[in-house]
This record gives structure tokens, C-alpha cells and sequence, in this order.
């Protein structure tokens, strides 16, 4: 597995990375099997990768207490990535959603984050973080200035419980108030080949300012992984229903896709899932992009881990680019 530095934090983790959002088992997802799930993070670890990304938001808690007996007793095998600024537990903050019986609110005040970094750490069985995240950035009902925000995390880099700041869900203009603030090492945005929007706002800057661009949902949500047609019965939890690629008529054009490319699944002996993640994984300038895939299962993971080894010929990125456009 290709390992990369995150930024300028001095961490080295997997370009390919075990996203642990489904593992929460909320109404995100649907319920999890706690037991597989933690297998498929020590399988994930076998394979080489060591980045293992959660949030206190993932089953209200719940993924973040997975990962933490997971890593009991293998801490320091892997690169552990939380977040905060996200909180169900206080009414104070910008609302965000209801859900699970729950009001769901921003708050990534200093004083918020210091009771949430250790909760964090408690649900994790850890006393550091080494990629810290900011989920969701304030809005105008309940604004946090960046910079009292990156204060704080800074601080919390000093106290060593935490090694690296990361953002996520961000505009260029917040970019530029963290990067101005202190040190930030990753941002991470949704992004595939099927949503390519962010490329023109973060992939310059991530590249000026020496920040990680780490991608999430590069499979969008599971249609990438051409397991799916309109005729297929998708268990449509509410992660899967923000993604338009699940409606009928543009699943017949991942469909569609997924012919065009079987030659390259054939050159490259891969599937879709493994050829996908291996054109994210490409993208960007100066080998700066880190992939995020979510798995829950073991044969998930080991069919995701494939697209860490995969080199695609230049010219066939470029085609996979264009014929994706033509269905746009």
C-alpha cells in the first residue's frame, strides 16, 4: 500500500484509508455488526492501511467506541482521524438535523472542544488524536470564528492530544482564515469522479499551501462499486438517499459506464470498485490526494484495498474523466 505524508504534521499513514462512518449503525446506515466490524478494521490494518477515520457523529458516539476496542492494544499500528465541532449531547450551536431522536447542532467553540476532545478520547481507549477535524463548519446562526477555533487545536497540539488539524465541509474563504491561523494539514470534501466540483476550489491551494485534500464517498455511497441497477433493491438508509446517482435514470448510466470500462477492468485485472478508487487516488498534483472508503464488512475492505495498488495508464485516466463528462 502507497503511504503518503499528511501534510506537514510529520505523519505518514495509507493513501487509502478505512472510513468508519456506516460502522456507527444509526439510521445513516442501518445497523451494524459490531464484531465483523471490528475484524474488518484488523483485517484493513493486515492489508496496509493504517488510516482509520470516525466522528462522535457516526451513531451518536457509537463508531468512535467501535474503533476504540478495535485499536486496544494496536494503537500505534495505526493513523487515527476523529472529529469535533459536532454534538447532540447540548442545544447550544447552529442546528445542523434531527436525527435518531436527536437535535444535532455545530458548536466548535473553545470551550465546546475542550469537553468534547475528552469524550472523544474516552470512546477511543486513547490519550492522543493524531488527525483532528473540524466536521462541519459554523454558520451565520451561531457563528465561531476560525480563528478562536484553530486557537484552541493549536493548544491541543501543545498538550499532545492531538498531532494534526484537519477541516472538512469548507469553502475556499474558510480555507484561507485556518491556513492563516495556524497549521492546518488535511481538508477533507466529498469527492468522485462522479462529483468533481471541489477539484477548481482546493486542489491549487492544497498544493500552495502544503495541506492533504482527502476525499470521502469516492464510491458514491456504493454506486461506483457497479453493484447496482435499477432493477437492483437498495437498502436506502439516509446516506445513500442524498446521493441523485441511486435515482433510476442515472443508474442506468453508471450502468452504461460500467461497460465502457470493462476493458480497463480486464487490463488492470480489477473491478470497479478497485478501478474507481484507484483513478481518486490519482488525481490532484504531487501525489497530495488520500481516498477514504467505508467498509463495514471484510470483504468490503479487501475488495477497497485493491485500488491502493493500482497504477492507471495516463491516458486511460484522462478517458475515464471523459466519459464520465458525457453522462453529466
Amino acid at each position: 500500500m502507497k503511504q503518503m505524508k499528511i501534510g506537514k504534521s510529520g505523519i505518514k499513514a495509507s493513501a487509502l484509508g478505512l472510513g468508519t462512518w456506516a460502522i456507527g449503525g444509526d439510521s445513516s446506515w442501518g445497523p451494524s455488526d459490531d464484531n465483523e466490524s471490528i475484524k474488518t478494521i484488523h483485517r484493513a490494518r493486515e492489508l496496509g492501511i493504517s488510516l482509520i477515520d470516525t466522528a462522535p457523529a457516526y451513531g451518536l458516539g457509537h463508531s468512535e467506541e467501535v474503533v476504540g476496542k478495535a485499536l486496544a492494544g494496536h494503537r500505534d499500528q495505526y493513523v487515527l482521524a476523529t472529529k469535533c465541532g459536532i454534538r447532540w449531547d447540548i442545544d447550544e450551536g447552529g442546528f445542523l438535523m434531527e436525527r435518531d431522536g436527536v437535535k444535532i447542532v455545530r458548536n466548535a467553540s473553545p470551550k465546546r472542544l475542550s469537553e468534547e476532545i475528552d469524550l472523544s478520547l474516552k470512546r477511543l481507549q486513547t490519550d492522543y488524536i493524531d488527525i483532528y477535524i473540524v466536521h462541519w463548519q459554523a454558520i451565520e446562526e451561531y457563528p465561531i470564528p476560525i480563528s478562536d477555533t484553530m486557537g484552541y487545536l493549536m493548544e491541543l497540539k501543545q498538550q499532545g492530544k492531538i498531532r494534526a488539524i484537519g477541516a472538512s465541509n469548507l469553502n475556499s474563504e474558510q480555507f484561507i482564515e485556518y491556513v492563516n491561523n495556524g497549521q492546518l494539514d488535511l481538508i477533507q470534501e466529498k469527492y468522485s469522479i462522479l462529483d468533481r466540483v471541489v477539484e477548481e476550489t482546493f486542489f491549487g491551494f492544497c498544493e500552495e499551501h502544503g495541506v492533504t485534500f482527502q476525499a470521502y464517498s469516492p464510491l458514491e455511497r456504493g454506486v461506483l462499486t457497479g453493484k447496482y441497477t435499477p432493477a437492483s433493491t437498495v437498502n436506502m438508509g439516509l446516506a445513500k438517499k442524498k446521493i441523485k446517482w441511486y435515482e433510476k435514470e442515472n443508474l442506468e448510466k453508471v450502468v452504461e459506464l460500467k461497460k465502457k470500462w470493462q476493458p480497463l477492468f480486464e487490463k488492470y485485472g480489477c473491478s470497479m470498485t478497485e478501478l474507481v478508487l484507484a483513478w481518486t487516488l490519482s488525481q490532484g498534483t504531487g501525489n497530495n490526494v488520500n481516498v477514504l472508503c467505508g467498509a463495514r464488512k471484510i470483504s468490503q475492505i479487501e475488495e477497497n484495498v485493491g485500488g491502493g495498488n493500482i497504477s492507471i495508464d495516463s491516458e486511460d485516466l484522462a478517458s475515464m474523466r471523459r466519459d464520465v463528462e458525457a453522462i453529466l
